[in-house]
């Protein structure tokens, strides 16, 4: 049995945490499973490094922030391989590079395209414990490349699907999968199961336990998931395609603080005008959420979406750049400090009424709606971000978990 294992930077923050890893891992490996570890940086690392690089240059280039960046997974990797030798266990620690992890060369965000898995076979057949620098890959132009926050999820599962392991689990600080941020909402619960699609509805919607993409790959390959903390022996969550207990009418709460609101005023009220607008965006990796566009007023209209908090700044300065060329609008305006709050449930999509009972729960609670965007699964709400856990403990309370 193949077993692929994911720790986040909470469960290898420091010694006694690495060497409870170490001993986890082993506990597998001792019953004659072949055990392949990935990991993040320990701790706050990321930011530590982070912190470091503003500090020599606040305009690093986003190519060497990732070499800089690689170094945090490269350290405990490291140090877990050295923990488990000295507990009388062969094991390895490689990189991007050694295992050939290939990826787009969009630094900050890379893509997986194809791993390579000769390396880390023959370091298995060797029964060793292959521990994997999760986060991060390496272009077409040998260059290091990250995968964006939470990428070691996405690493684990693209190893898990490469090597077609039997299980891989995603370990973190938490029991498993809830209803919403314990930090937030006291009375969560936690969930035994839940499907791909309303797992990665809630990881698009900042529910923080699994990277997105991760989620997206996982369905992709049918790879199972089990999300279980670090620091207990619990069960956990189990993400897969279908569930057996009956549909919750809504599985989960999600809040995205990250989030800016982009207005563009006085656009020329005709056919192409979006395209152009979205066009010049996505030529600079800006992604965009929650998309509405006025009813057209004097030959002008207005389009407001929403972007992640850090590049709202890119998505001005694209629109500023073609304002008077080929957009031709009035204004461009940005809102900071609002928050996204959603429901997600695939229980929705027999049930008429979810939305006004959430709508219902936030009036209740005077929490103004500035947009609204759905799916067939999902509901969310833009508002202040200040409303946010007001707003987030009124919905949990409305849908009775």
């Amino acid at each position: 049995m193949l077993v692929v294992k994911k720790f986040g930077g909470t469960s290898v923050a420091n010694k006694e945490r690495i060497f409870n890893v170490a001993k986890r891992c082993i506990e597998d490996y001792q019953k004659g499973n072949d055990v392949v570890v990935v990991l993040s940086a320990m701790g706050k690392q990321t930011d530590v490094l982070l912190e470091m690089a503003n500090d020599i240059n606040p305009k690093a280039s986003k190519r060497e922030l990732d070499m800089l960046l690689t170094t945090g997974e490269q350290t405990s990797v490291a140090l877990m391989a050295m923990a488990m030798q000295s507990l009388n266990v062969p094991a390895i620690s490689l990189n991007a590079f050694q295992v050939a992890m290939h990826t787009s060369s969009v630094a900050g965000n890379a893509r997986l395209k194809k791993i390579d898995t000769e390396r880390i076979q023959h370091e298995l057949e060797q029964k060793k414990i292959v521990i994997v620098t999760g986060f991060q890959g390496v272009s077409q132009y040998d260059d290091y490349t990250t995968l964006g926050r939470g990428g070691s999820d996405t690493t684990a599962v693209a190893l898990a699907a490469a090597l077609r392991a039997d299980s891989c689990e995603i370990y973190t600080d938490v029991d498993g999968v809830y209803t919403a941020d314990p930090r937030i909402v006291k009375d969560a619960k936690k969930l035994d199961e839940i499907t791909y699609d309303e797992m990665l509805e809630l990881a698009s919607l900042g529910a923080g336990v699994l990277h997105n993409r991760s989620v997206e790959m996982a369905k992709k390959y049918g790879v199972q998931l089990v999300v279980r903390s670090s620091l207990n022996t619990s069960e956990g969550t189990v993400v897969k395609e279908e569930v057996k207990m009956e549909k919750m009418l809504v599985s989960g709460v999600a809040c995205d603080k990250n989030v800016a609101r982009i207005a563009v005023v006085g656009l020329e009220d005709q056919p192409g005008v979006a395209f152009k607008l979205f066009r010049h965006l996505a030529n600079h990796n800006v992604n965009v959420d929650m998309i509405l566009q006025s009813i057209g007023r004097d030959n002008s209209k207005d389009i407001s979406f929403t972007v992640t908090g850090d590049m709202a700044d890119v998505a001005v300065e694209t629109v500023e750049r073609h304002r008077s060329g080929s957009l031709k609008c009035q204004d461009v305006k940005v809102k900071k400090d609002v928050a996204k709050v959603s429901i997600v449930g695939a229980g929705m999509q027999s049930n008429p009424g979810v939305a006004a009972r959430m709508f219902e729960a936030l009036y209740s609670a005077n929490v103004n709606i500035q947009q609204i965007s759905t799916s067939e699964i999902r509901v969310t709400v833009l508002i202040d971000r200040e409303d946010t856990d007001r707003a987030m403990n009124a919905v949990h309370k409305e849908f009775d978990f």
